[in-house]
């Protein structure tokens, strides 16, 4: 099971530090990974704290000085942007597989979802549940190649308990539409994973330059849009396949859908019973 990313680690500590260490914090967050690999001199500067402070923070992280916590940075790049032949090939160095296939993939993937469970930030869940059942605008999901399906999910589920849930359309111009009536009423669901996509990235920064509000399904080792986002779901990855698992962001889907669902309460309810009646009166199911 891979530790949390750097960046995620800092995230998950900031509530441990003095205030002076979370302004350390905070710069390394906003522009991840690039002010890691400043000087001490320069990121205390940007900071506005001392090079004592700088040293103090990383030592905290865990590190023996910058030196290391710049060496352990560059490990972090390399996994942040590991591609599914990548993430094979260091498996097979690290270690030889051992047991059954049944064996191997129930003793992973329950100890991924587990570790997710257990790094969850009850204040994220809470508020992000409270953006989407609350938004009084709509509800605009959107993500990446592989995300986007789970995006679709989200979507499928939230569009039979509240009304004005959209994905955001592949088409250019009905896409850049839907982006121009984003507002602070609304609220942008992203999905990003890592080899974190531009465009995904770019999106947010205009919604929150429109004052829409973002929340963000990522890994441990957090997408850039975490800097730009209101709430972030972080999930671990590791599978019995080269590819990252999706498991852990569908439980994570469903415990935000339970929650919005308990949240709207009747409300929910009522509308779940109409498209019902709905459905059968169109002889669609």
């Amino acid at each position: 099971m891979a530790d949390a990313g750097i960046a995620e680690s800092i995230r998950r500590g900031l509530s441990d530090c003095s205030p002076a260490e979370r302004k350390v914090a905070r710069v390394l967050l906003a522009a991840y990974p690039s002010a890691g690999f400043e000087t001490v001199a320069r990121l205390a500067d940007r900071a506005g704290v001392s090079g004592p402070t700088v040293l103090r923070f990383v030592q905290r992280l865990g590190y023996r000085g910058f030196p290391d916590f710049q060496e352990a940075l560059r490990r972090d790049l390399d996994e942040r942007s590991a591609s599914p032949l990548r993430i094979h090939q260091t498996r097979v160095l690290a270690e030889e597989p051992s047991g059954s296939l049944h064996s191997r993939a129930a003793a992973i993937s329950t100890a991924t979802l587990q570790r997710t469970f257990d790094e969850l930030s009850t204040h994220d869940l809470d508020r992000c549940v409270e953006l989407i059942s609350g938004a009084s605008g709509s509800v605009v999901i959107a993500g990446g190649r592989y995300s986007g399906l789970l995006g679709r999910i989200l979507a499928l589920h939230l569009e039979q308990l509240r009304p004005r849930v959209r994905m955001l359309p592949d088409e250019p111009s009905a896409r850049a539409a839907m982006v121009a009536d984003l507002g602070r009423r609304d609220v942008l669901v992203l999905f990003d994973y890592r080899r974190y996509e531009e465009h995904t990235l770019r999106l947010a920064r205009v919604a929150r330059a429109q004052h829409t509000s973002v929340v963000l399904f990522t890994d441990a080792w957090l997408s850039p849009i975490s800097s730009e986002a209101d709430v972030v779901l972080t999930s671990e990855t590791a599978a019995p396949s080269p590819f990252d698992a999706l498991t852990p962001v569908m439980a994570l889907i469903e415990t935000v859908v339970a929650g919005c669902f308990d949240r709207l309460g009747d409300a929910a309810v009522g509308r779940m019973a109409q498209a019902d009646q709905l459905a059968g009166e169109l002889g669609l199911y």
